[in-house]
């Protein structure tokens, strides 16, 4: 062999070490812990993460109506959107519901139901108020100016300085009034409800407090939500992995697209070194995912709508190739989650497979040993929907199930023991149908402690508890507690390990 051969190959094996990294074989199953609110926001775990930013009532996606106090009826855009907007509905629902999108404290874009944008359209000698732009700019921008007296008594000035106004029921609504005042029969006074179900996720903590004071907010919450400390808490008392969301905007740091802010990975990296450290394995998992893949608050959505499909495919794969790339050569890298909790049928089942496989081949340009995690979609009834598909032509695959016995009205009226034995006949069957002993494995990769069940005691939480993992025990992978810290303290694990709730040593 000459030198010039030798130097090939020594390049060549450079290359297959590089691409088909070996990570260490994690022990199954897995007892872990999902690291919530730490790398993907989610403001109900600690609601004073928002507490500082000015109007924070009124944060991208938060839902409003406006109530005509002339004409004592609701604005809404005609069909939902695609055409004028009106003052003529007695009673508010999906149509006559706005959602914002935040420029600053006081000036937003509404979008409507059909999912256009509330703008102006110039006609004769008035200016109409119409919903049929598919973006905002300039004429698709308004300014909420609020009564000091009464938050919810408003006027709207639109991006030609005058104010919105409701003349007449069988009129449109025209951005017109020059006039001032907050009587109740001036047309262009409105009172603005706010609905109950406000989003609190990265993109309302990120825009809400602006590209100022937003980097500093982020960094600091996430040198201290976390800490090696928890880590070797975690280590001490009987957890041997992490399972840790992330958001889409983290393949793009230190620069992400605003309003998102860069530092979150490395904040991963300093999570591999101390897992490393005190003998835990990572799971990333890409729990936020650009376009949102089911509208709620830890999908990292600005307002709500689940628009995840196929034209997002590859953007998201390419988060999933950064993910890979970066991570397989770190040895506690146990694997990666290609998307947390897909909602049907907004996510269609074949886009989905369509995605899982392609994201299945990024991970395995970089190593051969991760496992690779599919997440079932939510709302389906058919547990088993991906293990046909999961158990032919992959290899160390595994399903993710999430078991709540919350968020459903099945659980609202139960009481201990049937929560009980809910986990024990029903999810101990579910869990059971998607465990093979030749396909892919399983994984509850979300579950609580936390219940409806009234009045109970701490003993009632323990039997829950145990009950819990005796049956998510058996998923061949393992299982993750939902979450590792969270101020409503039993969804915290840490807290309920120190209040000797649960037990794992």
């Amino acid at each position: 062999m000459t030198v010039k051969d030798l130097l090939l190959a020594l390049y060549l094996c450079s290359v297959f070490s590089v691409s088909v990294g070996q990570n260490e074989t994690p022990k199954l199953p897995l007892k872990a812990v999902n690291l919530g609110n730490w790398l993907v926001t989610e403001g109900w775990m600690k609601p004073s993460l928002f507490s500082d930013i000015p109007n924070n009532d009124l944060l991208d996606g938060t839902q409003v109506h406006f109530f005509s106090s002339k004409l004592q009826k609701f604005l809404c855009p005609e069909n939902g959107g695609g055409t004028v907007v009106v003052a003529n509905r007695a009673s508010a629902s999906g149509w006559e519901t706005f959602r914002l999108w935040r420029i600053n404290e006081s000036t937003f874009n509404f979008r409507v139901f059909k999912k256009q944008f509330v703008g102006l359209e110039n006609q004769g000698g008035g200016t109409r108020v119409v919903a049929v732009s598919s973006a905002p700019s300039d004429p698709e921008t308004f300014q909420i100016m609020r009564n000091d007296g009464e938050k919810n008594k408003v006027r709207i000035r639109a991006s030609n300085g005058l104010f919105l106004q409701a003349k007449s029921e069988t009129l449109q609504v025209t951005a017109d009034y020059e006039g001032q005042g907050w009587e109740d029969d001036n047309p262009s006074v409105f009172n603005m409800t706010i609905l109950a179900d406000k989003l609190q996720g990265e993109y309302q903590i990120t825009n809400g407090y602006g590209p100022e004071r937003a980097p500093q907010v982020m960094q600091e919450h996430w040198n201290t939500y976390i800490t090696e400390q928890d880590f070797l808490f975690m280590s001490s008392n009987g957890l041997n992995a992490v399972r840790i969301p992330v958001g889409w905007w983290i393949a793009h740091d230190p620069n992400p697209p605003k309003p998102f802010v860069g530092g979150s990975l490395a904040a991963l990296d300093k999570a591999f070194i101390w897992a490393q450290k005190y003998g835990l394995t990572v799971i990333i998992d890409l729990h936020a995912i650009q376009a949102s893949q089911n509208g709620n608050v830890h999908s990292g959505t600005r307002d709500g709508y689940q628009e995840w499909g196929d034209s997002n495919i590859k953007d998201t794969v390419a988060v999933i190739d950064f993910l890979a790339r970066r991570s397989a050569n770190k040895p506690s890298l146990a694997a990666i989650e290609l998307m947390n909790e897909p909602l049907a049928p907004g996510v269609n089942l074949e886009s989905l497979k369509k995605y899982y496989q392609v994201g299945y081949d990024a991970v395995r340009k970089y190593t051969s040993s991760a496992y690779v995690i599919m997440s079932n979609r939510l709302n389906t009834s058919n547990a088993t929907e991906l293990l046909s598909f999961a158990g032919k032509g992959f290899d160390r695959v595994v399903i993710d199930v999430h078991y709540y016995n919350l968020f459903s009205d099945m659980f609202k009226n139960m009481n201990v023991q049937q929560n009980i034995d809910h986990v024990n006949n029903q999810r101990a069957a579910e869990l059971s149908s998607v465990t093979s002993s030749n396909g892919p494995l399983s994984f509850v990769g979300e579950w609580t402690a936390e219940w409806e069940a009234k009045d109970a005691t701490k003993q009632d939480y323990q039997r829950f508890a145990q009950a819990e993992i005796n049956v998510y025990g058996r998923a061949t992978f393992g299982w993750a507690y939902w979450a590792y810290k969270c101020e409503q303290h039993h969804w915290s694990l840490k807290w309920m390990i120190e209040n000797n709730f649960i037990k794992l040593n």
